[in-house]
């Protein structure tokens, strides 16, 4: 490829990402290690204290200490249950809508995004006046619910338009040579919907485990998540190098889940499923 070509195609696309993806990770890296003034403003000299502050070791008391790495389980645990949720009603939801005729199919997918036409804080907001007569709010049920409802279009999405492309003649076939419907199901219909199942599982996980909207509104101070501890540090505490490192430390682990999807994925890899 010609450096002309390579200005004319893929130029672009990397002064986009680099733009806008490479230099603000450069600039928050740099952040990361510096310190924070006495009046919450950012200076030098340049130390790895950040970095130490993130993976538990308190360099003020010289000790070890677990609270991020007890956040960090905890907002896993939180976005991987709230995506298991997402998959056992999204999934067969998906198929109801594309089983549909087309009118009805449409009202199905209006009332599916309809909500994105209204701020997402004042929905949330909104589940605050639904679960106070039940003493609901704050709690780890009120967080689920919370974030099943804000994230379960992003998972219905991807699978709705995997279905509508299945080819029914493969169950039909199998059906034919005598399996059961439930591994006709498997052999026949499942695979073609991977792909879109996969998508809705990323974007369904990655977002709910950067949340900090749900988790500080409806779950309180006990469901703290990794992205509430990253937003009160640029913003109550005023400790941007802090929040930097505490970022990274959010990217490396939805990296590290990527990675180990792609891995567990075998010879295909994501690129392929996706």
């Amino acid at each position: 490829m010609t450096f002309r070509r390579f200005l004319t195609t893929l130029g672009p696309g990397t002064l986009w990402l680099g733009t806008f993806l490479v230099v603000p990770l450069l600039i928050m890296l740099g952040y990361s290690l510096l310190t924070r003034t006495d009046l919450a403003q950012v200076g030098q000299p340049m130390t790895p204290e950040n970095w130490a502050r993130v993976f538990g070791y308190d360099t003020l008391f010289q000790e070890w200490v677990t609270d991020n790495l007890r956040v960090l389980w905890r907002s896993v645990w939180l976005a991987g249950v709230s995506t298991l949720l997402c998959t056992l009603m999204g999934y067969p939801l998906a198929f109801y809508i594309a089983g549909q005729a087309a009118r009805k199919k449409n009202l199905l997918l209006l009332l599916l995004i309809i909500p994105f036409w209204t701020n997402f804080l004042i929905r949330v907001y909104a589940w605050i006046l639904i679960l106070r007569p039940f003493d609901l709010v704050p709690s780890l049920t009120a967080t689920f619910l919370g974030m099943v409802y804000a994230f379960l279009p992003f998972f219905v999405l991807p699978v709705y338009s995997s279905v509508e492309k299945v080819d029914w003649r493969l169950l039909e076939a199998a059906q034919d040579l005598g399996a059961s419907p439930v591994r006709a199901f498997f052999a026949g219909v499942f695979p073609q919907t991977l792909p879109g199942l996969v998508a809705g599982i990323l974007l369904t996980f990655i977002p709910a485990l950067g949340t900090f909207v749900v988790s500080d509104i409806l779950g309180g101070a006990k469901t703290a998540l990794i992205g509430n501890l990253v937003q009160n540090q640029f913003g109550q505490a005023g400790d941007w190098p802090y929040g930097s490192a505490l970022s990274f430390l959010l990217m490396g682990a939805v990296l590290l889940g990527l990675w180990v999807y792609a891995r567990a994925a075998g010879q295909k890899g994501l690129e392929e499923l996706l």
